[in-house]
């Protein structure tokens, strides 16, 4: 395996950062990069410098250099190049990918007459430079085709598991600021893996945008769906019902507490919603049934309206139950996509108002094109030989519980 050889000792270290702190984080950042592409090159030739082996694919052919543009301003780079087979490196692609959407974003923001203040400082501080109209142009144009192409792939194998959610971000309309929602649909494959399967930029959350949304899923491949998990927004679960009717859905218990407890008296909520708690971690719907008749008759005559909402979404909010009991900590909230969605509103707080839906679409695309990169990484979900056979039997009760949650929304 190739080894990483960074020049600087810690006498140059301390050196470094007792002087100018972010000429320091400069230098360091690009001393390592350097360290990293020297090692992708001896990996990819089989080869140390000057090493005489058997294994050698390729020789070297000097290099040349690039510049880098990051947080902490530009870098330079000694990119090596191979005589026969070109070199490749991930750190361009990568380390720069929501980098450059944020710079050209902000940049278009310029372009199109919408600067302030703020944005020129970001734009210093990122690059410390400028980019020309046709600069900005071109870039754009590569940062849109790799956002397309992940977005419009081809869905193949089984996703069991899916979560879905839409938050709003500011946008420069012709006459005013609007509001647009990003749509975004998280799922699990059948290797336990989570990934992005899905987003879309939509004029609001309504029955017929979220059935195009899901639709776009289906015609894409999405398949093998065993249950959806979100909130109760009333256009998602009519979309469910339409393009995906023998699939449940699951209230996302964490926005069904808040629900209750927004219209129960405060001095009872702390109670209430440890006897929520109780109710979700039950072992079977009879037992879950039992804890909620118990919060029924405590809280009667004291939290009418949070009984009502408590009463109305607990077969929704409990569909979970239906799954192997490995399974349904994973599918009882949405929590991964608010996680998920948060991010995606830190990313966006220091551009503030999107100069229109094509830029929204390129940065925030952008993002989670480099989020999903991180959940290929992660660790699949730890589930069980018995409990995968388990949830193959459950196909038959979902179905059913999703055609009872069709004739109550119809009624």
């Amino acid at each position: 395996m190739a080894q990483l050889n960074i020049t600087l000792n810690q006498d140059e270290i301390l050196q470094l950062l007792s002087a100018d702190r972010n000429e320091a984080f400069k230098t360091l950042l690009q001393e390592s990069l350097n360290s990293i592409l020297q090692a992708e090159s001896s990996a990819q030739l089989g080869a140390e410098r000057y090493e005489r082996s058997l294994e050698r694919s390729d020789s070297r052919n000097g290099s040349r250099n690039r510049e880098l543009k990051t947080r902490i301003g530009t870098i330079d780079l000694c990119v090596p190049r191979h005589r026969n087979v070109p070199f490749k490196s991930l750190i361009f692609d990568n380390y720069s990918r929501s980098e450059a959407a944020l710079v050209t974003t902000m940049a278009e923001m310029v372009v199109n007459g919408v600067s302030t203040r703020k944005v020129s400082t970001v734009m210093e501080t990122l690059c410390g430079t400028s980019f020309s109209k046709s600069t900005v142009s071109e870039v754009c144009k590569e940062l849109d085709a790799s956002v397309i192409k992940f977005k419009n792939r081809p869905l193949s194998g089984e996703y069991p598991f899916m979560y879905v959610d839409a938050t709003y971000f500011k946008v420069r309309g012709e006459l005013h600021i609007e509001p647009r929602a990003l749509m975004v649909a998280l799922a699990y494959d059948e290797a336990g893996h989570r990934e992005i399967v899905g987003f879309e930029v939509y004029e609001n959350e309504s029955k017929e945008t979220w059935k195009l949304f899901l639709e776009s899923l289906a015609n894409r491949g999405l398949s093998g769906l065993n249950m959806i998990t979100s909130d109760a927004h009333q256009g998602i679960i009519y979309a469910i019902s339409k393009v995906f009717p023998d699939v449940p859905w699951q209230r996302c218990q964490t926005h069904f507490s808040r629900n209750i407890l927004e219209h129960a008296p405060k001095k009872y909520q702390k109670a209430i919603h440890a006897q929520l708690q109780d109710m979700y971690n039950s072992e079977t719907i009879e037992e879950a049934r039992k804890i909620r008749d118990a919060i029924f008759e405590e809280y009667k005559d004291v939290a009418d309206k949070a009984l009502e909402c408590l009463d109305l979404g607990f077969e929704d909010a409990m569909t979970v139950l239906t799954l192997p009991k490995s399974y349904r900590r994973f599918m009882r909230t949405s929590n991964h996509l608010e996680r998920l969605n948060k991010e995606l509103k830190r990313r966006s707080k220091v551009i503030g108002i999107f100069p229109n839906e094509a830029s929204l679409l390129r940065i925030m695309g952008s993002v989670l094109v480099e989020l999903n990169q991180v959940y290929v990484l992660e660790q699949k979900l730890n589930i069980g030989a018995s409990d995968k056979a388990k949830l193959k039997s459950c196909k038959n009760k979902l179905i059913v519980i999703a055609k009872k949650q069709q004739q109550l929304l119809a009624a």
